[in-house]
C-alpha cells in the first residue's frame, strides 16, 4: 500500500469490473489478396482463380464470360501465406497446395466446386515463426513433388504420389536445411521428367562466432538448385550461383521438350536468366579477353524518374501459349509491367541468347500476376480493387525496348572489372530507355473485382439529410488510387423511369401477356400496367411506350381496383373492384356483383383463381372452370372476423391451382384455408400474432439440390405487420401447417406492405415499409437472405416484365410512378451483408476524416466532412504541373499548339468534315477511355522526406462532393484533424490540423511540426486563422477538450487556448512512453493511445490548471485504434490484430489513487506500480491490423455495437449480449462446433482467437454462422446438445444479425 494511502471501506481498493459479453459479427468480407493462382481446379477446361484473402479466407472464382464468379469460399481461421498449383500425374485437374500459420501443410481438392482437404501434414509449430516452413512454397511443373520453405534454414520437401487404388498419397517429409541461410524466393524447375529440381534465392551471414567477421555487403546472395533424387529419396544442394544483391523475386523458364530451363531472376534495376548450363558453357573460357558471362538485361525507366533512385521487380510470371511458345510478364515497384521475352538460338532450342524487355503498359502494383488460357491477366491488386484486363495486342513493335545485348555492349566498354560490380543503379540510368506513363495501350480493363483494402478510417451517421438509415463512410486507398467511399446496407437500384401521376394511388398492379402469340414466344412481358387511385383506375398499356388506354380495355375505370390479374392462357383478365368482380375475355366483360348493400374490401388473384373477402369476415373463393373458360363461384366460408389482408399463392410446378390461401383478420391471426373444390374453404392452422396483420404474400420458392435432382419446391408465408416488423414462416407443402419458428425483422415505422416480385428470374418478396427491403431464397444454400433498397420510400410496388426491362419493379412513391431495376450484386447467398458503394477519389492517402458544423442558427446549419490526405515520398500538385507529369495519362498534344494564333479562312465544307471526324472520334475515345484508365504514381523525388499533402472539404449531402481541397506548403504533411470549439472565442466550430514538415521514417525526424486551425466559410471553403509553430515531436493527434484544443506532440500532452494569432500554451504532461497515437475524450478525462504502451488515462485538475495521470495498461499494446465505450471503459485496436476492451477499476480516481496536490511527486515518479492498472474485459484476435473503430447503430434507433475496419478491408461488428440466455447460447453453440469444425490448415479455432493472448468474453460469430454449411447429421448431433430444433439454431443466428442491421 502506498504511504498516507487510507484503509477505511469508503476508499476501496479497486473491485474487478464487471463482465462486458460480446458476439464478433463480420459484415463485409476482407478485400485484400495475399497470393493468386490460375488453373482448372473443379472441372478440366475450366479457368479458375484461387485467392488466399486476408482474414484467413480460401477463395475460388470462375472466370466466366469476361468477369470472375464465386464457386467456393472456405474459412480456415488462420493465417495464410502462400499457394502453389499442382496437377498430379495422371490428372487432368488441378489441386491446391496451401501454407498457412498452422505448422502443416494442406492440399485441396476442389472437384465439383466443394472444397475438400486431401491431406493436410503437420511439420512443426504452430504460427508465423521465421525458423518454421509456411513462408515459401513451390512445386514441380509435373506434379511430383512440392518444397515448402521459412524464412531461415528450413525447407521440406513433400513426394506427391498414389496408391494402388489411384487415391493421391503424400509422402513423409525430406530436409533440405541449411544453416545461417535467408530464403527469398523459390520456385519449381521445369527439367522435364528428370529429377525434379527446386529453385531458391537465398543468403547465408556468417557466422558471429568467427573470429574473422565478414562485412554484411561481403555477403553473397545465391540461387541456389536442389535436386530431389527419386530413386534415393533424398533432397541435395546441386548447384549454386552468386545473383545481383538487390534479387528479389523469380519465374521457372519452360524446360524439358517446352524450352531451355532456367529461371529468370528480378532485381534492383536489372532483369536476369540463369541456369547451370551458362555457367558451364562459359566456366570453359580461359581467354585473357574481357568477357560477359551472364544474361541481363535493364528495362525501361520513367522519364521524370530520379536516375540515382532504383527500380525494383517485384513480380514476375510466365505464361506458356501453343507449340512451346511463352513469354513472361514482369512488374516494378512503379506499377509498371513488362513483357519479357526470352530469345532462343536458332539451331538449338534449349540455348538462350539473349533477353528483350519492353513496356507493356501501367497497372496498379500486383501481389500476383495470372494469365489465362483465355487471354486474359488477372491482377491480384496491392491496394484497392482488382482488376481482369484482355490482351489487345502483345506483340509489341513500337514500345521501349531494352536488350540485353545493349547491356552487355556497355560492360564490356567499361572498365569494370566485376559484372555484378557494373550492373548497378547508375549504369541501368544510363542504358534504359525512357518513356512516358499513359492510358492502357495494349491491354483492355473488362472487370473489376472491388476491394476496400487498405481502409484506414470509418465513420456512421446519417448525414444525407434525406435517408432513414445511416450511411458508413469509410477512407480507403493509397496514392492515386484512394477514396472515401459512401456504403449503404442493402441493394443497389437503377432508375430507369418516373412518371408524374394525377394523385396519390392505393395500389398498383401488373397484368402479364397471355396471349397464345407470347407463349409462342417464350418471352415473358406485363399487357397493362393497373393504378388504383380512390375513386378511379388508371390503366397503361406497355409496349415500346406506355400509353393510356381508356374503356376499351374492358377495366371498370371509375371504381377502384383491389386485384386484378391475368386469367387464363387466352389473353384473358381479371379485375376485382368494390362493387363485383370483372372477368375480361376477347373484349368482352362478365361480371359477379356484390348481394345487396355489401362490399368487396379485399381481394386477390392469380392464373385460375380468385379470393374476395366481403365486409363482415365473408371469404368467397372463385375459380377458372377449363372447360368453359367462365369464372365460377366454388364456395363462401365466414371467418369469425373481419378479414384485413389475403393472399390466394402462386400455382405449383405443373399444376393449375393453388392449394392455399392465406387470411389476415383483425384479432390479430393469421390462417392457412384449403382451396380444395370439395374443402369449402377448411382451415389447416392458424398462428397468432403480437400485431394486426397488414398484408400476407403466399409463395414458393426452388432450392437446387446437389445430388443432381429437381430442386425442392418451399412454400413461404410472408406477413407484413402494422408496427412495421416483418414475419416470415414455412408451411408445409401437404398439410398446410404453418412451421413453429417464424423469423421476425423490424423494418420500419410505417406498416408493412408485402408483394411477390422475381429477381433474376426467381421468386422473391417486396416489402415496403418506411424503407423498402428485397427478400430472396439463395437457390443453392437454401438460406433466405433480406436486404433494405438503397431507394427513397415506396407506397406500393409489383413486379414488372417488358421487352427492355426484365425482373423489374413498378412502384409509386407519392404521386410519381416509377420503374426499377435491382442490382442483386453481394446478395449471393455468403455470409456478408449486401452493400451499394459510392466512390469519391482522392489525391493522396487518407489519414483522418472529421464532421464539421457549419451556421449558428438551425436554418443556416450545415455539416461537411473534412478529410486530410499526405502521401510519403511524394511531390505536391503544383511541383507535378512544373515538372511536366501527365496526370491524366492521355499524352495528347494540344492540335492548335504550334500556330500562329491567326484565323485562317478556310472551305465550308472541308471544316464541317474536319469537325464531324473529330466529333466522331472523341465519341469512341471517350467509349473507350473508361476500359484503358489505370492509376499512375508520381515521379519519385530525389530526397527523402518530401511529401504531398493537401485537406478537402466534402459535402455528405450531395454524394460527398468536393467542395474545397487546399494544398499544403512543400513538404508539409496533415496527418491530424479534429473540430473543436473554444469558449473563449464564442463557441465558434474550427477545423484544427495537425502538420509535419520535411518527416523522414528511418530515422524518424521532422524539421518543423504546426497546429493550423481554419474556419469554414459558408460551408463552402475553408480559411486559415492561424497557424501554431510545436516543438517535441510530430503532431499526431488533436482532441476538443473543455472549450480548449489538446494535442499529442510526440511524448508531450499540451492543452491549448486560442490567441489572435496563435494558440497559448497552458499546460502539458510529459514523460509517455513513446508517442501518443490517438487521443479521445470525456469529461475531464483524455485517453490517449500510444504507440507502444497501450492507453494511458489522464485526467485534467482545472484547479491547479494540470494533467494528472490516472491510470495506464500494463500490457504494452501498439495502439492502432481505441473508441471510447462510456467513462471508464475503452475498445482498442493493436497492429497484431487484437482487440481487447480495457475499464479503468472502481475507486482508481479516488483521493487516496491520486494525488491532486502535488506533494507526492517525487514519490509517483520513483514507484511506476503506485499507479493503478486498466483491467481486461475483453480480448480477442481478429486476424487482421484493426485500423479504426467506431461506436455507432447501424438501423435508426437500433442498439449500439462497436463497428471496427482493418487493414484488408473487412467490416465487421462486436455486438454485446444483453440477456444471459443469449451469452449461454452462444457459449454453448460456439463450444460444440468448435470440437467438430474442420480444421483445414492444422489451426485450432480456438487457439487462432487466442494469438497473442487468451480469448476473453467474445464469442466467435462467423464460427457460430458455420452452423448452417454442417451437413444435417451434425447439425443434428450439435442441437441435441444445445437443447434447441436445428430450426430454431438457425433462427436465432439470423434474429442476431437482423437486430444489427
Amino acid at each position: 500500500m502506498a504511504p498516507n494511502a487510507s484503509s477505511s471501506p469508503d476508499d476501496a481498493v479497486p473491485v474487478t469490473a464487471i463482465a462486458m459479453k460480446l458476439l464478433d459479427i463480420r459484415l463485409k468480407q476482407s478485400g485484400a489478396i495475399i497470393e493468386s493462382a490460375i488453373g482448372e481446379f473443379s472441372a478440366s477446361g475450366r479457368q479458375e482463380l484461387a485467392l488466399l484473402r486476408g482474414g484467413g479466407t480460401l477463395e475460388l472464382f470462375r472466370i466466366d464470360e469476361g468477369q470472375t464468379k464465386l464457386v467456393s469460399r472456405l474459412e480456415t481461421r488462420s493465417v495464410l501465406r502462400c499457394l502453389a498449383t499442382v496437377r498430379l500425374t495422371g490428372d487432368k485437374r488441378d489441386v491446391l497446395a496451401v501454407g498457412a500459420d498452422g505448422g502443416a501443410i494442406s492440399v485441396f481438392d476442389f472437384e465439383g466446386g466443394k472444397a475438400k482437404v486431401l491431406h493436410c501434414m503437420t511439420f512443426g509449430k504452430t504460427g508465423c515463426r521465421r525458423g518454421t516452413p509456411g513462408q515459401y512454397l513451390a512445386s514441380d511443373p509435373k506434379g511430383r513433388a512440392i518444397m515448402i520453405s521459412a524464412v531461415e534454414k528450413r525447407k521440406l520437401v513433400y513426394v506427391l504420389n498414389r496408391d494402388a487404388t489411384g487415391k493421391p498419397t503424400i509422402a513423409s517429409p525430406l530436409e533440405a536445411h541449411r544453416t545461417r541461410t535467408l530464403t527469398f524466393a523459390t520456385v519449381g524447375l521445369d527439367n522435364g521428367y528428370d529429377n525434379p529440381i527446386f529453385a531458391t534465392l537465398e543468403l547465408q551471414y556468417p557466422d558471429t562466432e568467427d573470429s574473422v567477421r565478414e562485412s554484411v555487403d561481403d555477403v553473397e546472395k545465391q540461387l541456389a538448385y536442389y535436386e530431389l533424387d527419386l530413386g534415393l529419396n533424398h533432397v541435395s544442394r546441386r548447384w549454386a550461383r552468386s545473383v545481383h544483391r538487390s534479387a528479389f523475386c523469380m519465374a521457372a523458364v519452360p524446360g524439358g521438350a517446352d524450352g531451355p530451363g532456367g529461371v529468370l531472376v528480378g532485381g534492383e534495376d536489372w532483369i536476369e536468366y540463369l541456369h547451370e548450363s551458362i555457367a558451364a558453357n562459359n566456366s570453359d573460357t580461359a581467354d585473357a579477353q574481357k568477357k560477359s558471362n551472364r544474361i541481363i538485361c535493364t528495362f525501361p525507366r520513367r522519364n521524370l524518374h530520379p536516375k540515382e533512385k532504383g527500380i525494383l521487380i517485384t513480380k514476375i510470371t510466365i505464361h506458356r501459349q501453343k507449340k512451346s511458345k511463352f513469354f513472361a510478364l514482369a512488374q516494378n515497384e512503379l506499377g509498371d509491367v513488362y513483357k519479357v521475352d526470352v530469345r532462343l538460338d536458332s539451331s538449338d532450342k534449349t540455348k538462350v541468347i539473349g533477353l528483350t524487355v519492353a513496356l507493356l503498359d501501367v497497372l496498379p502494383l500486383a501481389n500476383s500476376l495470372n494469365v489465362s488460357k483465355l487471354g486474359l491477366l488477372f491482377v491480384a491488386a496491392e491496394f484497392g480493387d482488382h482488376h481482369l484486363y484482355q490482351f489487345h495486342r502483345i506483340d509489341l513493335p513500337d514500345a521501349p525496348t531494352c536488350t540485353s545485348e545493349q547491356s552487355k555492349e556497355a560492360y564490356l566498354q567499361s572498365n569494370a572489372t566485376s559484372e555484378l560490380a557494373f550492373y548497378n543503379t547508375a549504369n541501368a540510368s544510363n542504358i534504359a530507355c525512357t518513356f512516358s506513363p499513359t492510358l492502357l495501350k495494349n491491354l483492355r480493363k473488362i472487370y473489376t473485382m472491388d476491394s476496400a483494402a487498405p481502409t484506414t478510417g470509418i465513420m456512421v451517421g446519417e448525414l444525407a439529410g434525406n435517408e432513414v438509415s445511416p450511411q458508413i463512410y469509410t477512407l480507403h486507398g493509397k496514392g492515386p488510387l484512394s477514396s472515401v467511399r459512401i456504403m449503404r446496407h442493402g441493394a443497389a437500384v437503377t432508375e430507369l423511369a418516373v412518371s408524374d401521376l394525377p394523385g396519390v394511388p392505393g395500389g398498383i398492379f401488373t397484368i402479364a401477356d397471355n396471349s397464345g402469340e407470347a407463349s409462342d414466344n417464350g418471352v415473358k412481358s406485363d399487357r397493362f400496367i393497373v393504378v388504383s387511385f380512390a375513386d378511379a383506375t388508371l390503366v397503361l398499356s406497355v409496349g415500346e411506350t406506355v400509353e393510356e388506354v381508356g374503356k376499351e380495355s374492358g377495366f371498370e375505370i371509375t371504381s377502384p381496383t383491389l386485384a386484378c390479374n391475368a386469367l387464363g392462357n387466352d389473353g384473358g383478365m381479371v379485375q376485382v373492384h368494390p362493387s363485383g368482380v370483372r372477368h375480361i375475355t376477347q373484349g368482352k366483360a362478365k361480371q359477379w356483383n356484390c348481394a345487396g348493400l355489401k362490399r368487396i374490401e379485399y381481394a386477390s388473384a392469380n392464373e385460375t383463381q380468385v379470393l374476395i373477402a366481403l365486409a363482415g369476415g365473408q371469404v368467397i373463393y372463385f375459380e377458372l372452370n377449363a372447360d368453359s373458360g367462365n369464372l365460377t363461384e366454388v364456395c363462401t366460408r365466414d371467418m369469425g372476423a373481419d378479414v384485413c389482408c389475403l393472399d390466394v399463392g402462386t400455382l405449383p410446378p405443373g399444376k393449375n391451382r393453388s392449394l392455399f390461401a392465406a387470411v389476415g383478420c383483425r384479432d390479430q391471426t393469421v390462417r392457412i384455408v384449403s382451396l380444395d373444390p370439395n374443402g369449402k374453404l377448411n382451415q389447416r392452422s392458424s398462428t397468432a400474432l403480437d400485431s394486426r396483420p397488414h398484408s400476407v404474400a403466399l409463395q414458393i420458392m426452388t432450392v437446387e439440390q446437389n445430388d443432381g435432382n429437381d430442386g425442392r419446391n418451399d412454400t413461404i408465408l410472408t406477413i407484413g405487420l402494422d408496427d412495421g416488423s416483418s414475419l416470415r414462416a414455412d408451411v408445409d407443402p401437404v398439410t398446410g401447417s404453418i412451421g413453429t419458428s417464424p423469423t421476425r425483422r423490424f423494418l420500419g415505422a410505417r406498416p408493412v406492405s408485402v408483394s411477390r416480385v422475381r429477381l433474376e428470374s426467381s421468386s422473391s418478396t417486396l416489402l415496403l415499409s418506411s424503407r423498402p427491403w428485397i427478400s430472396r431464397l439463395d437457390s443453392t444454400s437454401g438460406k433466405h437472405i433480406m436486404a433494405p433498397l438503397s431507394y427513397v420510400p415506396l407506397d406500393h410496388g409489383c413486379s414488372f416484365n417488358s421487352d427492355v426491362v426484365q425482373d423489374g419493379i413498378v412502384a409509386t412513391a407519392g404521386k410519381t410512378l416509377r420503374i426499377l431495376s435491382i442490382d442483386t450484386a453481394g446478395m449471393d447467398g455468403g455470409e456478408d451483408e449486401a452493400f451499394n458503394i459510392n466512390k469519391v477519389g482522392l489525391r493522396y492517402t487518407p489519414r483522418q476524416m472529421t464532421l464539421l458544423a457549419t451556421g449558428t442558427s438551425a436554418a443556416d446549419r450545415k455539416v461537411v466532412l473534412v478529410v486530410v490526405e499526405s502521401d510519403y515520398n511524394e511531390y505536391g500538385y503544383e511541383e507535378k504541373q512544373q515538372m511536366g507529369f501527365d496526370f491524366t495519362g492521355e499524352g495528347k498534344e494540344d492540335k492548335k499548339a504550334g500556330g500562329d494564333g491567326m484565323d485562317m479562312d478556310e472551305d465550308s465544307d472541308e471544316e464541317q468534315d474536319i469537325k464531324m471526324a473529330d466529333d466522331e472520334e472523341e465519341k469512341e475515345e471517350d467509349e473507350d477511355k473508361e476500359t484503358r484508365e489505370t492509376a499512375i504514381r508520381g515521379p519519385y523525388p530525389k530526397v527523402a522526406g518530401c511529401w504531398g499533402s493537401c485537406v478537402r472539404l466534402l459535402d455528405p449531402s450531395n454524394n460527398c462532393k468536393s467542395l474545397e481541397c487546399i494544398e499544403l506548403n512543400r513538404n508539409e504533411a496533415a496527418l491530424c484533424c479534429s473540430s473543436v470549439r473554444f469558449h473563449s472565442r464564442g463557441g465558434e466550430p474550427l477545423l484544427a490540423v495537425g502538420t509535419v514538415t520535411g518527416m523522414t521514417m528511418h530515422p524518424l525526424q521532422q524539421t518543423e511540426s504546426h497546429v493550423a486551425l481554419y474556419r469554414v466559410l459558408n460551408g463552402e471553403r475553408l480559411q486559415l486563422v492561424h497557424k501554431t509553430k510545436v516543438d517535441d515531436g510530430p503532431v499526431l493527434s488533436l482532441a476538443h477538450f473543455q472549450g480548449r484544443l489538446l494535442v499529442g506532440i510526440g511524448k508531450t500532452l499540451r492543452l491549448y487556448e486560442m490567441g489572435k494569432r496563435q494558440l497559448l500554451r497552458k499546460c502539458e504532461l510529459r514523460g509517455f512512453p513513446t508517442m501518443i497515437k490517438n487521443l479521445q475524450t470525456a469529461g475531464d478525462r483524455a485517453f490517449c493511445g500510444d504507440m507502444l504502451q497501450s492507453v494511458q488515462i489522464v485526467r485534467y485538475d482545472a484547479t491547479a490548471n494540470r494533467l494528472v495521470l490516472v491510470a495506464n495498461d500494463p500490457t504494452p499494446r501498439p495502439i492502432t485504434a481505441q473508441e471510447l465505450l462510456d467513462w471508464n471503459t475503452i475498445a482498442v485496436g493493436d497492429k497484431f490484430g487484437n482487440v481487447s476492451i480495457l475499464r479503468l477499476p472502481r475507486g482508481a480516481e479516488s483521493a487516496s489513487a491520486v494525488d491532486l496536490t502535488g506533494q507526492r511527486a517525487l514519490w509517483e515518479s520513483s514507484r511506476d506500480d503506485h499507479t493503478p492498472k486498466l483491467e481486461v474485459l475483453c480480448n480477442y484476435h481478429v486476424g487482421e491490423v484493426v485500423t479504426n473503430m467506431t461506436r455507432a447503430s447501424l438501423v435508426a434507433g437500433g442498439a449500439e455495437s462497436l463497428i471496427y475496419v482493418t487493414v484488408t478491408g473487412r467490416i465487421g461488428a462486436l455486438v454485446p449480449f444483453t440477456s444471459r440466455d443469449d451469452v449461454e447460447f452462444y457459449t454453448e453453440l460456439e463450444s460444440h462446433i468448435r470440437a467438430d469444425a474442420p480444421r483445414p490448415t492444422g489451426r485450432d479455432p480456438q487457439a487462432y482467437r487466442s494469438y497473442y493472448a487468451p480469448v476473453k468474453h467474445v464469442v466467435d460469430g462467423d464460427l457460430c454462422g458455420a452452423f448452417n454449411l454442417l451437413s444435417f447429421t451434425q447439425q443434428n448431433k450439435i442441437a441435441d446438445k444445445v437443447d434447441r430444433s436445428i430450426g430454431e439454431i438457425m433462427k436465432k443466428l439470423e434474429d442476431t444479425r437482423n437486430a444489427l442491421l
